[in-house]
């Protein structure tokens, strides 16, 4: 993409989940509309977008047809098919590019890029086999997690093993798919720095924010996180150094594990992230509008946070009250739209002011 988008030029969006809706709503703000291509009818994103192209991904007619409607293509999840990002990049582009999908779609491929940059990771094993699984267990040891390659999120496809006897059993729950076995890190907190770069490779990151998980979801993200100024400092500098090496256009998370020997990297997420929910409230330039941004070839937006937020995610049933949940005056509420309440199901958020004058 040479020129920057003009107001009223179009965005397409893969994925019509709430990072969607909320790309989506940041994109009108600034004068954009969005087209959705989601396979599930009814997404919460098509409530908010110009227009929805409902079919599967491996549909190449309705991903043409989806490319051919606008200028340039986003996504809001890793796990799309290769064969339907390359219709789309022979019609325009795409951005993040394909470089960040390869390395984060695989576990093993994004550990490796990482420890190739010269960051730490919790130490891991490739396994293909059980054979390799029991290589594995030998060389890291236990605790160690068990986790599939590809497609696993919010603690799926993952099992935990506490004795090198369990490895059959922990093999067999991952259906003996292509897996990488992970060692257990001693960490103090898990922080979390999001990342934008742009187009002529200016880079603004956020400030790091304090995650909590509950039963492998994030529960929530305080920022500021409890880290001294070195530490706040090199989260920042090894995201932005990861942005550079991908040559990457757009939003990006970083999850990081503070260590007593250091920062470690845990993953990283090419896409707008849900411990990046805060700076819609403390920040004039939120994450979604800062990927808007980029991808359409603006400037970026100042990073800095103006309020200290505490950011918490509406699981289930616990949205099913949003008057009651208004009431708190500290509270922003935002609510993603959908029909469906399961348990652990993302429903909403609540961004709460805890203070004024951040970094």
């Amino acid at each position: 993409m040479n020129k920057p988008l003009r107001a009223g030029a179009t965005i397409g969006i893969l994925g019509g989940g709430q990072l969607g809706r909320m790309l989506s709503v940041a994109a009108a703000r600034l004068g954009l509309k969005t087209h959705i291509f989601e396979p599930q009818a009814n997404p919460p994103a098509g409530h908010v977008a110009a227009r929805v192209f409902t079919a599967a991904y491996d549909d190449l007619d309705a991903i043409s047809a989806f490319a051919r409607s606008v200028d340039v293509v986003t996504f809001e999840f890793e796990n799309i098919p290769a064969q339907a990002l390359n219709t789309i990049e022979d019609i325009c582009p795409v951005l993040p590019g394909g470089a960040a999908l390869v390395v984060s779609q695989d576990r093993v491929l994004e550990k490796d890029f990482i420890r190739g940059l010269g960051l730490k990771t919790a130490p891991y094993a490739q396994v293909d086999d059980l054979a390799g699984l029991k290589r594995g267990l030998v060389e890291i040891g236990t605790p160690a997690i068990l986790k599939t390659r590809r497609f696993g999120y919010d603690g799926k496809g993952q099992v935990r093993i506490t004795d090198p006897a369990q490895a059959a059993e922990a093999f067999a729950a991952i259906n003996h798919r292509p897996a990488l076995l992970e060692g257990l890190v001693d960490f103090e907190r898990e922080i979390s720095v999001i990342g934008a770069r742009a187009i002529d490779g200016s880079v603004v990151c956020f400030d790091p924010g304090e995650n909590v998980h509950e039963n492998g979801i994030l529960r929530t993200t305080t920022v500021p996180a409890s880290l001294t100024t070195a530490q706040a400092t090199d989260a920042v500098i090894l995201t932005g150094h990861i942005l550079n090496a991908l040559n990457y256009v757009g939003v990006m998370g970083v999850e990081i594990f503070v260590t007593k020997g250091g920062l470690l990297v845990n993953e990283i997420a090419p896409r707008v992230h849900n411990s990046g929910h805060w700076t819609q409230n403390g920040c004039v330039v939120d994450q979604f509008e800062q990927h808007v941004r980029a991808i359409a070839g603006w400037p970026l937006g100042d990073g800095r946070r103006h309020s200290d937020v505490v950011m918490t995610n509406l699981l289930g049933d616990e949205a099913a009250c949003p008057q009651m949940l208004a009431r708190d005056a500290s509270a922003a509420l935002h609510l993603y739209g959908k029909e469906i309440s399961r348990p652990g199901r993302k429903m909403g958020h609540i961004n709460r002011i805890t203070g004024r004058g951040g970094a």
